[in-house]
């Protein structure tokens, strides 16, 4: 199989969430593409919610990819429609990055209550709300601490970040990398916790992560990009029950999924140092 270009999305009956069209990005005037026609097409799923992970090496576009979605960053050309609409400042999309973006001037409370303050919630209503998505991630008790390390951990950090983009109740989360710089017991105590809340909010979240079994676990859609330049060319469904918990990871299904997914990743790379290799001739 080749993976000089993208894969085909169709677009059926469902109401589309997001859409990324032709969506090309170069720094350099067009000589060079780092991205370049580039689609991708989220669907909805009535009743459920998705949740969407995004593989691929680094420097491949990823996280461009999540920044076009936010508005954060402009392609080069191409079209953003975020539930058919050209993507605008009022999109209704939540934000969590690896690096921890609370305020450390602020408690826990006032931080998470942030967005509602943003959007006119009158002070009582915005705390409650907040303490209610405080008490939801696990940091009841501290929601009078700064926001800030060593008062709290690193974990703690992502939780209040998860909780700040949680609870204006955006029908779309993107989230790169949130889990990176955290040790692996936190890691996977932060990967229930998202499981957890997702199954209940079902909305749409699009992960991005270098951690297979990670995607493997958290998505029931994964979609792999390819390098120079960078483009969607492979989709894998995750076929495993929405409802997760740590003893999934251990069955044989989901070891297969991982393990088809390493394959997919490592065909990816050869084609791509096959084609270097004959470009450069």
């Amino acid at each position: 199989m080749g993976y000089d270009k993208g894969i085909d999305f169709v677009n059926t009956t469902l109401p589309d969430i997001i859409e990324l069209k032709n969506i090309n990005m170069s720094y350099d005037g067009g000589k060079n593409y780092i991205i370049k026609d580039l689609n991708f097409l989220i669907e909805d799923k009535p009743n459920q919610g998705q949740f969407v992970v995004i593989l691929g090496l680094s420097g491949c576009g990823k996280s461009s990819l999540l920044r076009f979605i936010c508005g954060l960053q402009k392609p080069t050309s191409g079209e953003i429609f975020i539930k058919g609409k050209p993507r605008s400042e009022a999109s209704p999309i939540g934000m969590v990055f690896q690096q921890y973006s609370s305020f450390p001037w602020l408690s826990v409370l006032d931080n998470v209550a942030l967005g509602l303050q943003y959007k006119g919630v009158p002070k009582k209503e915005r705390r409650e709300k907040a303490m209610e998505m405080i008490k939801i991630v696990g940091l009841e008790g501290h929601e009078k601490k700064y926001a800030k390390y060593p008062l709290l951990s690193g974990g703690q950090l992502q939780r209040i970040a998860i909780a700040g983009s949680l609870v204006t109740d955006p029908e779309i989360i993107v989230m790169d990398e949130p889990f990176g710089a955290l040790d692996l017991n936190t890691r996977l105590q932060m990967q229930d916790l998202l499981c957890e809340i997702w199954t209940k909010l079902q909305s749409t979240i699009i992960f991005v992560t270098h951690d297979l079994p990670e995607a493997v676990y958290l998505g029931d859609d994964i979609y792999i990009m390819r390098a120079c330049p960078g483009m969607i060319v492979e989709k894998i469904s995750v076929n495993l029950p929405l409802e997760r918990d740590r003893n999934l990871k251990r069955t044989t299904p989901f070891m297969n999924i991982v393990n088809h997914v390493e394959e997919r990743m490592i065909a990816i790379q050869h084609f791509m140092d096959e084609e270097k290799k004959a470009n450069s001739k």
